[in-house]
C-alpha cells in the first residue's frame, strides 16, 4: 500500500515533472485561447504544493493529501491550475482519514476529483483536460472491478489518460485544425507519469538544469500557441482569492453567477475559509468589485491574453530565426541570504535610468529592454542576489514579463512580478511602494500605479517598413504611444511636442522626460525650455538624463 511519505514523493516528482516540459505544453496551449501559458500555470500550481509537501516527513497518506489539496488551490493559477488542484483535491476526498492510499480510495480518488472539476467549470468542453481526466478515471474504475492493486490501478488510469489525450483532436475540432492535443490533458499526462516513476521504480524524477532546453527540444520547435490565430472573446484572463469573510453571508455560487454575466471560462471553487476565482473577461474591475463583497482579495492577477497572444506569435516567429543551440553552458550561483523583509529587481538600460531606480530603492539592476531582453536565468539570478525575502520584480518591458514570471517556482525566496510594460510605470510602481503595508497590498498599490501612467516614445527607423499601418522610411522619427506608432516626423523636436500634447490630458500634473544616450546636452536643454513654455504652467516638468539606448526620448504623463 501507498503511504505518506510515498504519496508525497510522487508529487513532488509530478511538479518536477511538469517543470521539464513547460514550455512543451505551452506550445500547444491554444484552447481556449492561444495564450500559451497552460504548462507554466500547471507548473507553478504544482510547484507551490511541492514546496509545502518538502516539509512534511512520516505523516499519514491523509494528511499529505490534505496539505496537497489546500497548497494546489491556494497556488493555483490560471484555468488549467484550478481544474489541475481539483482533480487532485479527489484525493484528500477519496482517501478521507486512511494512514494508506488503498486501491479502492485511489479509485474513489479519480472520481471524487473528476465530479468536483465538472461541477466547477461553467460550461464543460469535452476535447480537454476534464476529458482526459474522466476516461483515466473510467479505467480506474474498470481495473478496480477487475481485483488490480493500486499499482496497477494508477498504470490502468494514465493507459486510459494517454488514449482520451490522443483523440482530443477528434472531440474537439481547433485541436484538429492546428494539428495538436489539447496542452491541459498532455500536462495531467505529465504529471500522472511523474507520480508513477515513485510508485513503480521508487525514483523521484529531478528538475532539469535546464528545463527550459529539454521542454524546446520535446516541442520540436512548432509553437501552436504563437502560429494559430483564432478570436480571443474576452482580453483579462482575471484571477484571485477571496478570503471569505465570516459575516457575509453570501453563497460563493452568487459570485459565480454573476461572473457569467461578464465572461467566460469561469472556475469558481471554495473551502471554509476561501474562494478561487478565474475568469476571462473584459471587465476585471467588475469580478473585483462584486468578489469584494465577500470577502477580502489576495494573490490578485490580471493578465492581457491579446498581449500574452503577441508574444507567443514573435517567439514563434524569433525562433524560427535562430540557429541550433550550443551545448548548454555549465557553471554555478550562490544566493546570497536574505537579511530583510523586502527588496526590488528592475530591468533597465543606461546608466542614468540604473542610478534612477537604485535612487528609488532598487537592490539589483538587470541590464535590457528593447532588443536586449534578459533571460529568466538572468532575471533568476537577479533575484537571488537580492537579500530579501519577497522580492518585487519590475520587467519594465512587455516582452520580458513572461520570462520574469518564469522565476517565481524555482526562486528561494518569494517573487512577485510587477507587471511593468515601461520604464515610467516601473519609476510609478516604485514610488507607490509602502514599507509599510504587506507585500499583497502592496503588489495590488503598484500594479494600479502603472495603471496612471501613459508612456511616450521617440526613436528612429532602423530600416524601412510597415509598422501599425505606417509607411516608415530608414531614418524616420517614430512616435510611440502606448507601444503603438502614432506618427512619423523628420523633426525630433517637434516629435516630441506634437506627442506630449497628445498625452497631456486636462487632469494630468505630472510630465518626465528621460533622454537618452543619442541626444546631447544641448538637445536636451533645448527641448527642455519648449517643454516649460508650453506645458509648464499646468504641469510639474522633470527631466531625466537616462541614457537609455534605442529611445531618443521615453515621455511619461500622470
Amino acid at each position: 500500500m501507498i503511504n505518506g511519505d510515498l504519496l508525497r514523493d510522487a508529487w513532488i516528482s509530478a511538479a518536477n515533472n511538469i517543470a521539464n516540459h513547460r514550455k512543451a505544453v505551452d506550445d500547444l496551449n491554444i484552447f481556449p485561447v492561444p495564450d500559451g501559458d497552460t504548462g507554466t500555470n500547471m507548473s507553478m500550481t504544482l510547484s507551490n504544493a511541492a514546496r509545502e509537501l518538502e516539509k512534511l516527513s512520516g505523516e499519514t497518506a491523509s494528511k499529505v493529501a490534505s496539505v496537497n489539496s489546500s497548497a494546489l488551490l491556494r497556488g493555483a493559477r490560471g484555468n488549467s491550475g484550478v481544474i489541475t488542484s481539483l482533480l487532485f483535491r479527489g484525493f484528500a476526498k477519496g482517501i478521507g482519514n486512511d494512514e494508506y492510499l488503498t486501491s479502492e480510495n485511489l479509485k474513489n480518488a479519480f472520481a471524487f476529483g473528476v465530479e468536483a472539476a465538472y461541477k466547477a467549470v461553467m460550461k464543460p468542453t469535452e476535447g480537454t483536460i476534464l476529458t482526459v481526466a474522466r476516461v483515466a478515471s473510467e479505467y480506474a474504475a474498470e481495473a478496480f472491478t477487475q481485483g488490480k492493486d493500486e499499482l496497477a490501478i494508477f498504470e490502468y488510469a494514465i493507459e486510459g489518460a494517454k488514449k482520451a489525450l490522443d483523440e482530443t483532436p477528434e472531440l474537439l475540432p481547433v485541436l484538429k485544425k492546428a494539428g495538436v492535443v489539447d496542452a491541459g490533458g498532455r500536462g495531467f499526462v505529465i504529471i500522472l507519469e511523474g507520480m508513477l516513476s515513485v510508485f513503480k521504480d521508487g525514483v523521484i524524477i529531478k528538475g532539469a538544469a535546464n528545463a527550459e532546453s529539454e521542454s524546446e527540444s520535446e516541442s520540436e520547435s512548432f509553437n501552436a500557441a504563437g502560429e494559430f490565430e483564432t478570436e480571443i472573446t474576452f482580453t483579462y484572463c482575471t484571477e484571485f482569492i477571496v478570503n471569505r469573510d465570516s459575516e457575509c453571508s453570501k453563497e460563493p455560487n452568487e459570485l459565480r453567477m454573476f461572473l457569467e454575466t461578464i465572461g467566460d471560462c469561469v472556475v469558481v471553487v471554495d473551502d471554509d475559509e476561501i474562494i478561487k476565482v478565474h475568469v476571462h473577461t473584459d471587465h476585471p474591475g467588475n469580478a473585483i468589485e462584486n468578489a469584494l463583497t465577500f470577502g477580502q482579495l489576495v494573490h490578485l492577477k490580471i493578465e492581457n491574453m491579446r498581449d500574452q497572444h503577441e508574444r507567443q506569435k514573435h517567439d514563434a516567429q524569433e525562433a524560427k530565426k535562430k540557429p541550433a543551440k550550443s551545448a548548454d553552458r555549465t557553471e554555478t550561483f550562490t544566493p546570497v541570504e536574505p537579511t530583510k523583509p523586502y527588496g526590488f529587481v528592475s530591468v533597465c538600460a543606461g546608466n542614468g535610468l540604473e542610478e534612477l531606480f537604485c535612487d528609488l530603492g532598487v537592490d539589483t539592476i538587470v541590464s535590457g529592454g528593447q532588443t536586449m531582453n534578459p533571460s529568466t536565468d538572468d532575471i533568476l539570478k537577479a533575484i537571488e542576489s537580492t537579500p530579501a525575502e519577497t522580492v518585487f520584480v519590475l520587467p519594465n518591458n512587455k516582452n520580458i514579463i513572461m520570462a520574469a514570471e518564469q522565476a517565481i517556482p524555482i526562486s528561494t525566496r518569494k517573487v512577485i512580478v510587477i507587471h511593468t510594460r515601461t520604464i515610467p510605470q516601473g519609476i510609478s510602481a516604485m514610488l507607490s511602494f509602502d514599507p509599510d503595508s504587506d507585500d499583497n497590498a502592496n503588489a495590488i498599490e503598484m500594479q494600479k500605479a502603472t495603471e496612471r501612467v501613459a508612456t511616450g516614445q521617440v526613436t528612429f527607423a532602423a530600416r524601412d517598413a510597415d509598422f501599425d499601418g505606417f509607411k516608415i522610411k530608414q531614418g524616420e522619427i517614430m512616435a510611440l504611444l502606448g507601444g503603438k506608432v502614432t506618427f512619423t516626423d523628420t523633426d525630433l523636436e517637434k516629435s516630441v511636442l506634437k506627442l506630449l500634447k497628445k498625452m497631456v490630458k486636462s487632469d494630468s500634473e505630472f510630465i518626465t522626460v528621460i533622454y537618452g544616450e543619442d541626444v546631447t546636452e544641448a538637445q536636451a536643454e533645448s527641448i527642455q525650455a519648449q517643454i516649460n513654455e508650453k506645458f509648464g504652467s499646468k504641469c510639474e516638468i522633470t527631466f531625466i538624463n537616462g541614457g537609455q539606448p534605442i529611445y531618443y526620448y521615453i515621455l511619461s504623463v500622470e
